[in-house]
């Protein structure tokens, strides 16, 4: 099974029943419905490690980094949908784009990085299970290590056992555990003037551990992973539609009226996913500030000691949802992180991908899916240190981001590629602005890891 046909554009009823004639339902119930890739992305991005993260900036710098939320929304928000669109043009995941936009030579080199991708997944998958198992050990549900495997194999078993749409339906579930983080915004007390001005106007502290968490910030905000798993996610919605049977149907091929609707509600459920996300990342930043970072600096190394740390500060409640949120976006972060990896070498192979295809349809993809689950499962009951291994993760995605996002330029701005659906100038500016802010990002990584 192929990712996308070429046959001519698809007319009559099928696309009538499906929606995709440009007419059907009104409303904002069409952009409800159109919620999926562009969320399940988004809330993916707040997995523990990335909720870490922010915790300590709230924790160790006050309100000092929330106006970083402002900043990675425009940039996180153009490359997701540069990505979607590169989905939507084509039919085709990213990995099957880059092997029809490089050579042989550098399809090498770049399946060598996605190898290297993968394996900083499985680190990662590794320290958000030993997450999960402490998010659940601080609700008394059980010892860490215990409750990190069993969620590993649950997770596995949920891959290999059951349907696309029982998969896709259980990943929109997950995201609502994020809304525990905007509970907890509202369960503290925040003097919102002084949170306003942080956040619109940025407070720079020129100094080696301040720069190194904001690096941090951005390389948890716009991770590799997420170019891939958009791709992913956004053709295996395509072949749900009725318009093609089994198979993705690209924008090219429908009706120009359905696809200007295909566009415009899918550029709407990236733009509310990643605003969805940020929104997040602001609410721990913001939580944390005010509460254990309210009286000088503190450090926090992991989700599950932010959940501690808060308890005597700002009640059992404020811990409890803290906790609850990065279980469930544990959850969901886990199979992205390993489909991520699978959709990149398999298509680069030029293999099926994606959820919507059987173990028996797409063996090599659920195989890297498997081995990586596994992988991450193993990694978790060996009682590794979670926090050296996110540590080595955030080097890898700091240093490996630039790259992958000069592929997805260079694949979304190739006509033959992507025809009418080319970067216009916004996208381009804002592509391009994306890639030099993360490559002086990991220049300023390894200068600050140097000194």
């Amino acid at each position: 099974m192929t990712e996308s046909a070429e046959a001519g554009p698809v007319k009559g009823s099928a696309a009538s029943r499906s929606g995709l004639s440009g007419r059907g339902n009104g409303g904002w119930g069409r952009y409800a419905r159109a919620l999926g890739p562009g969320l399940i992305t988004g809330a993916s991005d707040d997995d523990p490690s990335g909720v870490a993260t922010y915790a300590q900036a709230g924790a160790r710098f006050g309100f000092g980094m929330l106006w970083a939320s402002l900043l990675t929304f425009p940039l996180m928000a153009a490359v997701q949908e540069i990505c979607d669109r590169t989905a939507l043009a084509t039919g085709q995941s990213l990995g099957g784009l880059i092997a029809r936009r490089f050579t042989h030579r550098w399809r090498i080199a770049i399946g060598a990085l996605i190898i290297v991708l993968c394996g900083a997944n499985a680190l990662n998958i590794a320290a958000d299970l030993v997450a999960i198992g402490e998010g659940m050990h601080l609700l008394n549900a059980g010892p860490t290590t215990l409750w990190a495997v069993i969620a590993g194999l649950t997770i596995l078993g949920l891959l290999v056992k059951f349907s696309y749409q029982v998969i896709a339906r259980v990943f929109r579930l997950l995201c609502l555990a994020l809304l525990s983080y905007v509970a907890v915004l509202f369960a503290v007390h925040l003097d919102w003037p002084t949170v306003l001005a942080h956040t619109v106007i940025p407070h720079i502290q020129v100094t080696k551990g301040y720069l190194t968490l904001l690096i941090a910030v951005l390389g948890t905000t716009i991770s590799p992973y997420l170019f891939f798993w958009q791709t992913t996610n956004r053709v295996d919605e395509m072949r749900q539609e009725d318009i093609g049977g089994t198979k993705a149907v690209p924008l090219r091929r429908r009706l120009r009226s359905a696809a200007k609707s295909k566009l415009r509600l899918s550029r709407f459920d990236v733009f509310f996913g990643m605003a969805f996300s940020n929104f997040v990342m602001f609410a721990i930043i913001a939580a944390t500030a005010a509460t254990l970072g309210a009286n000088g600096p503190v450090n926090i190394s992991s989700a599950a000691e932010a959940a501690t740390a808060l308890r005597p500060v700002a009640g059992h409640l404020a811990s409890m949802l803290f906790a609850l949120g990065f279980i469930g976006s544990g959850m969901l972060a886990v199979p992205v992180l390993a489909g991520a990896g699978a959709s990149g070498i398999s298509g680069l192979l030029g293999k099926p991908t994606g959820f919507t295809n059987s173990i028996r349809q797409a063996p090599v993809f659920y195989a890297l899916v498997i081995a990586g689950t596994v992988a991450g499962t193993a990694f978790s009951a060996a009682g590794i240190d979670p926090i050296k291994l996110l540590v080595l993760v955030a080097v890898i995605n700091g240093i490996a981001a630039s790259p992958f996002l000069l592929i997805v330029m260079l694949v979304s701005g190739n006509r033959a590629i992507m025809g009418e659906q080319t970067n216009r100038r916004l996208s381009t500016t804002l592509g391009w602005l994306t890639f030099t802010v993360m490559a002086a990002a990991a220049v300023m990584l390894a200068l600050t890891s140097r000194s």
